[in-house]
């Protein structure tokens, strides 16, 4: 195991919590689009019914996925190879 410098153990800190906090609020938009997907009786996005929210929430969900998987990328990059798949 390579000795890690202060700040790329600081850098490695933060990108834990930013991973954490997107996840977390990934989670908020799943629970709203599902609550959007209930209260219009369409669970399926390809319908023209199916409501605007929830198309326009999982939107963002996508885009906070995708970023996720970008900071975990760096994240692994950062940290040696058994502390970046803790997360």
């Amino acid at each position: 195991m390579q000795p890690m410098s202060r700040f790329e153990a600081t850098a490695a800190t933060q990108l834990h919590a930013l991973i954490a906090d997107l996840r977390w609020r990934a989670q908020l938009l799943d629970a709203d689009i599902k609550e959007e997907e209930r209260k219009a009786g369409e669970f399926d996005p390809a319908s023209l019914a199916y409501p605007m929210l929830a198309q326009t929430l999982r939107g963002r969900r996508d885009n906070l996925q995708a970023t996720v998987a970008t900071l975990q990328r760096q994240l692994e990059a950062l940290a040696p190879a058994d502390w970046g798949r803790a997360a």
